[in-house]
């Protein structure tokens, strides 16, 4: 059943807007909009926010080097995952920037509980440092690279740092957040990076270094002006900025917080889960109900990479192979938690195959069918026979099995395969009935074929409206399907298709791609 009335919160991690947006950002996005669009269209009042890091280390660095003042370096960056936002066709409710006066106001109270909880004291640091990262690392953590220069884990080079900073009683929370993982089994997801975490937080937690002295870029530490915080405590805030915090008891805050989930890549786990709970368990502050760490992408089998010059920009894609292809390509060849490899023989194969000669192929014929001869209406039909109710069965048992597969882990490669089976078992039909065969000798049986197909299509292009959803609106449109009628409890018999219904001229909604010339 769908869950009326019940509320779900999901965010992105934003992006640090260093440069230009890639396909590794349109990926989290893409997956992110699907899962809340699929608890829309189940019954949810979803809230999805994302958003942009806009302070930091680095892009203080970045601005100056270019020779510009760094809110006119991040204004432009910004403006440019607000349009990815857009092209991507993201349903995000809120976009929020850290440089925005409502996120200063939400983490300078998130820093001043931390301090009237007697979390945050002053002292000195001197350690290693990533301004890439924007982390510490431990000396067993570091690795020499070419010319002896000391690497975090990411490649990225460390510098020594000694500065005056406040500090975060990191070291005394380690228990209290392996307890939570212990009762939340599925709060870090997948498996692979809750016991990655749980090993981490085993060796042992240090204090944190929540301030640093020497920048100006950044939000000033309340009552100490010479400070500005650590990037992340501020960054991490955004999740709570986005719902009214401080105001927590505003209608908002407490209809959303906790998060449901924090969708992030795996690079940032250690921040989202180690640090950002600890915060939120020192600030009195429920912690998100689960965490979901998804792998990076590789381009024909590499990293992407400036450097190897193999960088895909989203907007780029879109324009070669369409929206909607590139968002069902992420989402089905990619397991979602795992990293995926991305080349255009991979992508041209999911587009033919799977979009043009399975669904799509599917519903143009049937509608083709149907109004070349039903005369465009949608046919009446006569008694099903066991091979049509097995059909409208088969299509029926899709939503409780999504429905499964997307809140057990959000396998989204599996809801769609799943999908695709009934898509199967559509097209075998089609084949076994032959009605083009029945028109002559059985017209009434044609009727009842065409009519069980064309409600078969209905049940499918509903099923696949959170993950290709412009397509899968003009299978609907040509199905005369109402806006009303479009949510997951349209699935229920009585909104099936009504006979005598008038159905316009169909036109294919997956063309073929066709390009002689690989990229």
């Amino acid at each position: 059943m769908a869950a009326e009335n019940k509320t779900f919160y999901l965010t992105t991690a934003i992006s640090y807007v260093n440069g230009a947006p890639h396909l590794g950002h349109a990926y989290e996005a893409i997956a992110s909009d699907a899962l809340a669009r699929f608890k829309r269209l189940d019954g949810f009042d979803v809230m999805f926010l994302t958003g942009t890091d806009e302070y930091g280390e680095k892009n203080a660095r970045t601005a100056a080097k270019a020779g510009i003042d760094p809110q006119a370096f991040v204004d432009g960056n910004t403006a440019k995952f607000k349009d990815m936002a857009g092209y991507l066709n993201i349903s995000n409710d809120d976009f929020v920037r850290t440089s925005e006066p409502r996120h200063h106001r939400a983490s300078q109270a998130m820093w001043q509980k931390l301090v009237d909880a007697g979390e945050i004291y002053r002292g000195n640091y001197s350690g290693w440092y990533s301004v890439r990262d924007e982390a510490y690392f431990t000396e067993d953590e570091l690795t020499k690279g070419e010319g002896g220069a000391l690497l975090a884990p990411s490649g990225a080079e460390v510098e020594w740092v000694e500065e005056d900073s406040y500090f975060f009683r990191l070291s005394s929370w380690g228990d209290r957040l392996l307890q939570h993982f212990d009762d939340h089994p599925d709060f870090i997801q997948p498996q692979s990076r809750r016991n990655e975490v749980t090993s981490f937080v085993k060796s042992g937690l240090r204090d944190l270094s929540v301030s640093r002295r020497r920048l100006t870029w950044g939000i000033r530490v309340p009552g100490d002006d010479d400070h500005v915080m650590y990037v992340w405590l501020d960054a991490l805030t955004n999740y709570i900025t986005g719902v009214g915090y401080p105001d927590e008891d505003s209608d908002t805050f407490k209809r959303y917080w906790p998060a449901d989930y924090h969708i992030i890549g795996k690079d940032i786990v250690r921040f989202h889960t180690v640090y950002w709970p600890a915060f939120l368990l020192a600030a009195g502050l429920a912690l998100p109900k689960h965490v979901f760490c998804h792998g990076f992408l590789n381009i024909e089998g590499q990293k992407m990479s400036k450097s190897l010059g193999n960088v895909l920009a989203p907007q780029d894609m879109i324009g070669r192979y369409g929206l909607d292809p590139i968002r069902y390509f992420l989402l089905r060849e990619v397991p979602f938690g795992q990293d995926g490899s991305f080349s255009h023989e991979s992508i041209v194969n999911r587009i033919n195959s799977d979009l043009a000669n399975d669904l799509g192929n599917l519903a143009q014929r049937v509608l083709s069918m149907i109004n070349k001869n039903c005369g465009a209406v949608v046919p009446q039909h006569g008694d099903l026979e066991p091979a049509d109710q097995a059909l409208l069965d088969s299509a029926a048992s899709l939503l409780p099995a999504v429905r499964r597969i997307i809140d057990t882990d959000l396998a989204f490669h599996n809801a769609l395969a799943e999908i695709w089976r009934v898509v199967g078992d559509a097209n075998r039909y089609v084949d076994v009935q032959a009605p083009w065969e029945l028109k002559k000798k059985n017209p009434d049986r044609m009727a009842t074929v065409l009519y069980v197909l064309a409600e078969t299509v209905r049940r499918l292009a509903i099923l696949v409206q959170p993950y290709v959803p412009q397509s899968a609106s003009a299978m609907l449109d040509q199905l005369v399907v109402a806006a009303g009628d479009r949510s997951f409890a349209a699935l229920d018999e009585d909104k099936r298709l009504k006979p005598g219904t008038p159905l316009p001229k169909p036109n294919g909604v997956f063309p073929r791609f066709v390009d002689e010339v690989a990229p």
